[in-house]
């Protein structure tokens, strides 16, 4: 199994950096600046507990890549960049492949199934970030960061399983979850609070807020009919 991380900013970068360090076939696709430097000199991953430089081959399109039914691509880029790569990729990947969305939301996996009957869904929750090109953070160690995977819409089968036991063999806890959609859902509730984290002036009143905000996101979820993971 190759992992193909179409997207190597900061989640991609950081998965498909600790994948490299545990001996996993790797391969990553980035693009301008970042891509040239990973190029030129190598992926930089930093954290508390290293700070390394990986030969990590990369490229800055899919169709550089001979993709095939043995690979798997780690989809990490924003969302509104999701449909252009699901194009690219149908320009060059067999339909067998298999893709797991590494992203926030509950959209991606929609788009991504209209492409590939291989989605996986995988609930994002680690402390990353990338600033310079060439390098990305890991501000967690020595656990990385939690990724649950899981068919899309429900369901487990083989591959998910062999995701999660490559994850969970490179730094990162991963629990495969057939209904891993009510852990996406979860995590988007708990993104409410980063529209008040990024306008509000840090007040001892704030969390009285972030609660309130999260209450009216669950009361919707509820009335929509969508289940979601609790506390």
């Amino acid at each position: 199994m190759r992992f193909v991380v179409y997207g190597a900013g900061a989640i991609g970068g950081v998965v498909g950096a600790r994948l490299y360090q545990s001996g996993h076939d790797v391969v990553l696709i980035a693009r301008g600046a970042h891509y040239e430097a990973i190029r030129d000199k190598g992926l930089r991953i930093q954290s508390p507990a290293d700070d390394e430089t990986l030969p990590i081959p990369v490229v800055d399109h899919p169709s550089r890549l001979t993709l095939t039914g043995d690979d798997v691509v780690f989809l990490a880029m924003k969302s509104q960049d999701t449909i252009g790569a699901c194009d690219a990729l149908e320009a060059c990947a067999p339909p067998d492949i298999a893709v797991a969305c590494f992203q926030n939301g509950v959209e991606n996996e929609r788009v991504v199934l209209r492409h590939y009957a291989g989605t996986y869904a995988v609930c994002v929750m680690s402390p990353t970030s990338h600033v310079d090109p060439g390098v990305v953070i890991a501000q967690s160690a020595p656990v990385g960061g939690l990724f649950d995977i899981g068919c899309y819409p429900h369901g487990l089968d083989a591959r998910a399983e062999e995701i999660a036991v490559a994850l969970n063999a490179s730094t990162f806890h991963s629990v495969p979850r057939a209904d891993v959609m009510r852990w996406k859902y979860t995590k988007l509730l708990m993104n409410l609070a980063n529209s008040i984290e990024a306008t509000i002036t840090p007040d001892p009143d704030v969390k009285d807020l972030v609660r309130q905000v999260r209450t009216e996101g669950e009361d919707t979820l509820r009335a929509a009919g969508i289940d979601f993971a609790s506390r």
